[in-house]
């Protein structure tokens, strides 16, 4: 129920206390205008462009971030993948009145993406972590994916990036980006362990890697959130680790 207003407080978007929550909402609000408009005085956006992509724009722009050729950073791996993050959050936030919606919607959006930011420099430690966890978790699918190398191949890079936007359905994402917005990074890996774990058996069936990326692929509502509880129970069961920044990335199997 209070989620936006948790996120606003944990990204240091709103005060903690009171009486200067009006004075720094006017504030936010001033430079949601300016860098908005700022898009549109240039011409880089119009009216047919899609909320979720003015704000990213909007972000690499404050965080100085922005290249000349915006078009072609737009389509770099990270920028599609923190895309992809700004769209599901797009259709997660709530809010009566739709300008302060996209308002919120900005600032938390810069939250997050500060986030991903921080710890995608780390991406190598969390897919280590992603191999040591399936081993120890199911050593058999874990012997079978090597075969063919298949950990190499799922987009785990894309994944992390987006904190799996795209991947997990919209209603049970929030549950994971919560732990995301204290810093608990390596819940992404428990999320993509589970997430091979739970489809298990087809996986024990595919020959290629075109077959095991086809079948993990198809994450329903349903599955979502039973892979999302089930990640989240295992990243309490190993002692609810909360940064990826471990001198011992067997932290995370070991815990």
């Amino acid at each position: 129920m209070h989620r936006n207003f948790l996120w606003k407080i944990l990204f240091g978007i709103t005060p903690i206390y009171p009486e200067s929550r009006e004075f720094v909402s006017m504030q936010r609000r001033i430079e949601f205008q300016d860098l908005r408009r700022a898009l549109k005085v240039t011409k880089i956006v119009d009216e047919e462009t899609k909320p979720h992509r003015v704000f990213l724009m909007m972000w690499l722009l404050r965080t100085r971030r922005a290249k000349i050729d915006l078009s072609a950073q737009l389509e770099s791996p990270l920028v599609r993948a923190m895309s992809k993050m700004a769209e599901s959050l797009w259709y997660i936030m709530e809010g009566d009145h739709e300008y302060e919606k996209m308002v919120d919607m900005y600032w938390i959006l810069g939250g997050f993406l500060d986030h991903v930011q921080k710890f995608h420099k780390d991406v190598g430690k969390l897919l280590e972590c992603t191999s040591q966890l399936l081993e120890k978790e199911d050593p058999t699918l874990y012997k079978y994916l090597s075969k063919f190398e298949a950990l190499s191949n799922i987009p785990l890079d894309e994944w992390f990036s987006s904190c799996f936007a795209g991947i997990i359905s919209d209603g049970s994402i929030p549950k994971i980006w919560d732990k995301v917005a204290v810093g608990a990074y390596k819940i992404l890996v428990f999320v993509a362990v589970v997430i091979l774990t739970t489809f298990r058996r087809v996986l024990l069936q595919c020959e290629s890697i075109d077959g095991v990326l086809d079948a993990i692929s198809h994450v329903n509502e349903e599955t979502s959130e039973l892979i999302v509880n089930k990640a989240i129970e295992l990243w309490q069961q190993s002692g609810s680790i909360l940064v990826t920044m471990s001198p011992n990335v067997a932290n995370v199997t070991n815990a």
